[in-house]
Order: structure tokens, then C-alpha cells, then sequence
């Protein structure tokens, strides 16, 4: 169809409207964020030109060696050049950092030299977190990153705003992302991912209220670090370094002790740094964290974006009844370092009895059972009767409904045979395993995304199969060890079915609007114990 040079007209001046809008859209960063970023390459910096003439100014002596006392000017000259390029660079990284809320979409553009735009759809944000580095935290600054589903690590970061904004801008877009304001964050059909002439934020959100739901005290939290399975190991490889030198005579093992103490001191730091004042609150955009010591972190976790959760109790926690609660979320799985991914990951670095059931009505609202209590009682401390457990098939706990590893499999799993099961509500399927080391872990019947069955030469001897659950990348990793072969078929087809069922009621991507009455279970429930012929 040819255009009219009215309408050719008309349409050069929408798209240099439409220019003009996308120009006039972009934010700048605060101006003190590049040295709050690089405040290391500058102490560095200082730190190279300075030892010498601090420690010769210690000594009494003078400011420069005699031998380059005729240099001095050019040394300064030079030190005081190659200061000006490192500020100067800093101030232009800061210019052309620039970011835009528009279009359904956030967007950052930096570079001088070598241009770089990174995007993140705003409606499959999984979570936003504001970090604040100590630096950051005196200048009251903070960094938002932003964490969407096909990421990674962090989609987007915004380094630095003041904190404020940054808490505003944070409250806004998790009011548009979860259907709160009206889907003012959603494209329209029509609407093309790079246009942002339509889709904006329509008004700053205020903060949404909170109510905390609990705290970690830092005594428990050091006494969970003295009994975790770290100290374990340092203990027994400590005996080992003594009984060694004992028996060998060969006192050079004490030498190999040093670095490693020194790496154990920076573990524990680096733990208890990270889970200080740990609080955990709930608001109607989602969970939100708070942990930190020197670098403080605000994390909020939409409860829909959960893809699975795991509670997990070490051998020595239980004499005061701790425990830990770790989740997947899309994104968080690979971190900048270990440290990181470990804290960004963790609902509850440690808690009671009581603090895991608040978490996982916050997690899981609707657990699908009318004895929530009863089901995640046996799925974290419930243990199969032996005696009544029938050869063929897998064992029952009447407390919870848990099928578990059938009697055959004592001789693959002496210990765990009897705690290794699962059960399904209506909501979620329930996944415990071990006897010392307790996990369970829960999956929303939506968050199924495939699974897998594994059978060893052993597994096919002793007729018992693994069911795999692929989740996004994370410290979770469901799996069903050694259930009976014919019940993990069918849990396999009945999981398979759920997990449908699930995802056509569960069409938005807005985790505060209601889903679609649910639909009538299927007919093979595993909890029946089905067997296939």
C-alpha cells in the first residue's frame, strides 16, 4: 500500500515524536556512583605512589628517596596525570550511564567506548533486591538489581541511586509486575519489545506496607555456624592433622593448619556478616529479607516466582530443633560467588519449628491438604512404621500420607528407607529423604517444568527408581530416592497430570491476581497407591 505524501508526512513526524520520547525518557545515575564503584582502583592507586614516602616519613626521613629526589616534579607530575585520567574516566562512565522504566521494559545503557544496553522485561521480573555496600550506605546510596527469568545472574543493575528512590522506583515496578496497579507494566498485543512510547509506569508507587513475621537473634545464629556441618569437618580434620603428627612424629602438619584456619575465619565471617539481622517480612509484593552486617541487603521474593523450596535440618541443630530453608528462584541460581548465591538463596538461615511453618504459609498460601499441619510435620520429622511396611509397594505414614521406599530397599538404604517419600496436596508434591540429615522439599504442582526417571543396575535388582524434578538452577534439586518401581510410575503420570492442570490455572504472569478455580484431581492419586500391571 503506498502512502500519500500527507500520510508519508505524518508518519516522518510520529517517528521523530516517538525519537523524542525515547530521548527524553533516560535517567541518569547518581553522580557519585562510579567512585562508589571504583573507590578500589583509587586506594589502589594511592596506596602504589604513597607506601614508600608514608613509611620513609615513619623512619624520619624524607618525603622522597635521595635518588629520585631530582625526579620529585615529573613523579608528580605523572602520579598526579595518570589521577586526573582515572577521575576523568569516572566522570564520563557516569555520563553515559543512563537508564529508562518505559515500555513495559528497564533499560540501562553504558559505555563510552564500546556501547552496552541490557533490558529486562518487567513482567517476568522474579525478584528485585537493594544492596547497599558500606561505601554506598554513607553516602546513602543504594543498587537495585533486577532478576528475570532467563538470566543467570542479575538481568539489570542500577549502581547507585539514593536509597529512597531507589526503594520507590523498587515499590513501583513490583506493583505494575504483580498486577497490583493494574497491569500498567504489561505490553499490549500490539506493542513491540523496543517501543517505549507506550506501557510506562503510571505513578510512583508508594512503599507497600509490611509486617515482619520474624527476626534471627545473632546468638542463634552463631551457635547454627559452631554446629553446622563445617565445624564438623574442621573438628574431625583437626584430630586427623593431631594423630598424624602423632604417629608420623612429623610436626610440618601444623604448618598446613595456618592457611586453612585462616580460610576457616573468613568462611565463618563471611556467613555471619551475610545472615546478621536477618528479618524476614511480608508485604503485598512479596516476601522481603533484610540481612547484613557491614553490606546490607533488602531482597523481595514474590511467593509466585518460588520454583522450589527445601527445608533441611543438620545432625547437631537437632538438640535445639533448627533449621534451614533454601528455595530456587529463577535467576538466583549462578551468583558472582558462592557466598552470594548462598545468602540471596536462603528464606531462613536458621530457625525453629514454629519459623519454618510461618515461611511456608507465606510460600505455599494454600498447601492443597486440610491437615497442613500434620503433612509438613511428617514430611520434615515423620518416619515410616518398619513393621507395617508391606514388601510389594512402599510403606505408609498415617500421619502425613507419605509413601515411602518399600522394604526391599533397606538393603540399598539401611538407614534412609524408611524417611525417603513423598505425598501430594493439591497445590504442591512433598519430597523427604534422610535419616541424620533431614530435607524436605516442596514443589508448587505449576513450577514442574519435567521430570525424569533413573534406575541403576542396583535400583533395577532391588526394583525401586529415582524420580528427577528439573527446576531452574539452585540449591534445590528435587529428587524421589529409591521409591518403589510401580509407585514411582505412577507418580510420575499423576505429577505429570497435576503439573497440566496447574499451568491452565495459573495463565498470568501477575502473581497477585487470583488464579482459575481449580479443576477436579486426577484419578491415580499417588497416595492411593496405584500400581501399574
Amino acid at each position: 500500500m503506498a502512502l500519500t505524501p500527507e500520510g508519508a508526512g505524518r508518519a516522518g513526524a510520529d517517528a521523530a515524536g516517538n525519537a523524542g520520547n525515547a530521548d527524553a525518557g533516560w535517567l541518569r545515575v547518581h553522580p557519585a556512583s562510579p567512585f562508589v564503584r571504583g573507590w578500589v582502583a583509587l586506594a589502589a592507586l594511592l596506596f602504589f605512589f604513597g607506601r614508600d614516602s608514608f613509611e620513609r616519613l615513619l623512619q624520619g626521613g624524607p618525603l622522597f628517596d635521595e635518588r629520585l629526589a631530582g625526579r620529585a616534579p615529573w613523579l608528580l607530575l605523572g602520579g598526579g596525570t595518570l589521577l586526573l585520567l582515572t577521575v576523568l574516566g569516572y566522570v564520563l562512565s557516569w555520563y553515559f550511564t543512563r537508564y529508562q522504566v518505559a515500555g513495559g521494559y528497564v533499560r540501562v545503557n553504558t559505555g563510552f567506548l564500546f556501547k552496552q544496553q541490557r533490558q529486562a522485561r518487567l513482567d517476568r521480573v522474579q525478584a528485585i533486591d537493594v544492596v547497599q555496600p558500606l561505601l554506598a550506605r554513607i553516602f546513602g546510596l543504594a543498587e537495585l538489581r533486577f532478576e528475570v527469568a532467563d538470566a543467570g545472574e542479575s538481568a539489570v543493575r542500577l549502581s547507585y541511586l539514593r536509597a529512597d528512590e531507589a526503594r520507590q522506583l523498587r515499590a513501583t515496578i513490583l506493583a505494575g509486575a504483580s498486577g497490583a496497579s493494574g497491569g500498567t507494566l504489561s505490553l499490549s498485543p500490539s506493542q513491540e519489545p523496543g517501543d517505549p512510547s507506550t506501557g510506562e509506569l503510571a505513578t510512583a508507587a508508594v512503599e507497600a506496607p509490611e509486617q515482619v513475621v520474624l527476626t534471627v537473634p545473632p546468638p542463634r545464629l552463631v551457635g547454627s555456624l559452631l554446629l553446622s556441618e563445617q565445624s564438623v569437618m574442621i573438628v574431625a580434620g583437626g584430630i586427623a592433622s593431631v594423630l598424624l603428627s602423632a604417629v608420623t612424629e612429623n610436626r610440618s602438619f601444623a604448618v598446613f593448619l595456618i592457611p586453612a584456619a585462616i580460610g576457616i575465619v573468613a568462611s565463618y565471617w563471611s556467613s555471619f556478616n551475610k545472615g546478621y539481622n536477618f528479618t524476614a517480612a511480608v508485604s503485598p509484593d512479596g516476601i522481603r529479607l533484610r540481612y547484613g552486617l557491614l553490606d546490607t541487603q533488602a531482597q523481595t521474593v514474590p511467593p509466585g516466582r518460588i520454583q522450589a523450596l527445601k527445608v533441611s535440618q543438620p545432625p547437631l541443630w537437632r538438640i535445639f530443633g533448627w533449621y534451614r530453608i533454601q528455595v530456587n528462584v529463577a535467576g538466583y541460581g549462578v551468583a558472582a560467588s558462592a557466598g552470594e548465591g548462598t545468602a540471596r538463596t536462603t528464606l531462613l538461615p536458621v530457625g525453629s519449628f514454629a519459623d519454618v511453618l510461618e515461611i511456608l504459609s507465606l510460600v505455599l498460601p494454600d498447601p492443597g491438604t486440610p491437615d497442613p499441619l500434620g503433612v509438613f510435620t511428617a514430611g520434615i520429622t515423620g518416619l515410616a512404621d518398619a513393621a507395617g511396611t508391606p514388601e510389594r509397594g512402599g510403606g505408609q505414614d498415617t500421619d502425613g500420607g507419605f509413601v515411602t521406599s518399600p522394604r526391599r530397599a533397606r538393603f540399598l538404604a539401611p538407614l534412609g528407607w524408611r524417611r525417603n517419600g513423598f505425598t501430594a496436596t493439591e497445590t504442591a508434591l512433598l519430597l523427604r529423604s534422610g535419616r541424620w540429615w533431614r530435607n524436605l522439599v516442596v514443589v508448587p504442582h505449576q513450577r514442574t517444568q519435567s521430570m525424569a526417571l533413573q534406575q541403576g543396575p542396583l535400583a533395577r535388582r532391588f526394583r525401586v527408581a529415582d524420580l528427577v524434578l528439573h527446576t531452574t538452577a539452585g540449591p534445590v534439586a528435587p529428587r524421589l530416592i529409591q521409591a518403589g518401581l510401580d509407585e514411582a510410575r505412577a507418580l510420575f503420570d499423576a505429577q505429570s497430570a497435576r503439573a497440566r492442570a496447574a499451568r491452565k490455572r495459573q495463565k498470568s504472569e501477575h502473581w497477585m491476581e487470583p488464579a482459575a478455580q481449580p479443576a477436579a484431581p486426577p484419578a491415580d492419586h499417588p497416595q492411593e497407591g496405584p500400581h501399574h500391571g
